[in-house]
């Protein structure tokens, strides 16, 4: 089977086809360079440029592809969570071709793409396993009992690991987006150059908080001379990824002990970074426990991760009718 998956819930205009639900043959992926100089996304903004470019996508997937659209056998798109005047640019774009091709529609939840794409790059992993969404929107602790099937152990109660990188970026000026950028300058840093707070919040939950550390940021580089922030940027860049970095550990390690399995998983844009990635790994071996990640293309937002779970769900026998809405609160359990 050939679904065709679009992805418009944030600031990526995405399109790609895959076939049978494992096999990517294109994955196109464009990212709107106009938020830049704002320092995060402005929805309008990026829901004005999902509408210039969800054509020439989808469009360049297909020809990736080589597959004309009267080869694909469904549409699968991102309904929620997210912005939603961008998840209707896609939403749209979906439903009038599934309407005019005749194909079933899908709608699938983001945060499952995220889950999916271990699967798509992982083809011999299998459930139960504790999987680790942590992008510029969410930080979520997810059980999959088994592929559909899934239990919310954890949530962020205020900023995301991703927005909270963002936002410690501008503080110290390095530029956005902040995930990446850190990522990088934190290994020449020194990760224990200030300790900053580490919200662990009460005795075993698995929710997440990083505002405190956030402001535990600005209020450091607030009292610090120019020559001093200049000095010792990079450090403070790196004590910070350590702080985060040592709560998404922490509490993905409890979690899979918790639920007594053996595979961990990493997903989204922050699990690109190569900290997180480090540590995860290091402290997983320590339990005997197996961290799994996608690669690069596969962490940030994209359409193959939402085909790949388009397909799972069309296979099943589930479609979306036509009065499918966007949902930006969209829950997945």
């Amino acid at each position: 089977m050939l679904v065709l998956g679009i992805e418009t819930s944030c600031d990526e205009t995405a399109a790609s086809v895959v076939e049978d639900g494992t096999k990517i043959l294109s994955n196109v992926v464009l990212s709107q360079m106009v938020h830049n100089k704002y320092w995060g996304v402005v929805p309008e903004l990026a829901s004005r440029e999902h509408v210039k470019t969800v054509v020439p996508v989808v469009k360049s997937a297909l020809d990736d592809a080589n597959v004309q659209l009267g080869n694909i056998d469904g549409a699968a798109v991102t309904y929620g969570p997210g912005l939603v005047g961008s998840l209707l640019i896609g939403l749209s774009f979906a439903k009038a071709l599934s309407y005019s091709l005749r194909i079933p529609l899908i709608g699938i939840n983001h945060i499952e793409g995220h889950i999916f794409a271990n699967f798509l790059e992982n083809p011999h992993l299998e459930p139960p396993l504790v999987c680790l969404v942590v992008s510029g929107g969410h930080s979520n602790l997810i059980y999959v009992e088994d592929r559909g099937e899934y239990e919310l152990l954890g949530r962020t109660r205020d900023d995301a690991a991703g927005e909270a990188f963002d936002k410690v970026a501008k503080v110290l000026q390095l530029g956005y987006p902040g995930g990446p950028i850190i990522d990088e300058t934190s290994k020449k840093g020194t990760p224990d150059f200030v300790k900053f707070p580490r919200a662990y919040l009460e005795e075993g939950s698995f929710d997440f908080s990083f505002s405190g550390l956030k402001t535990a940021v600005a209020i450091y580089v607030s009292r610090l001379s120019d020559e001093k922030l200049e000095k010792h940027r990079i450090d403070i860049a790196a004590s910070f990824q350590e702080a985060i970095v040592d709560v998404l550990v922490d509490k993905g390690i409890k979690a899979c002990l918790f639920k007594k399995v053996r595979n961990i998983t990493l997903a989204g844009g922050v699990a690109r970074n190569s900290r997180l990635r480090e540590r995860l790994e290091a402290e997983a071996g320590k339990h005997d426990l197996k961290v799994f990640y996608p690669s690069p293309i596969l962490c940030t937002d994209n359409a193959a991760m939402i085909a790949s779970a388009g397909d799972f769900r069309l296979s099943r026998g589930e479609r979306s009718n036509l009065d499918l809405n966007a949902v930006p609160y969209a829950k997945l359990c």
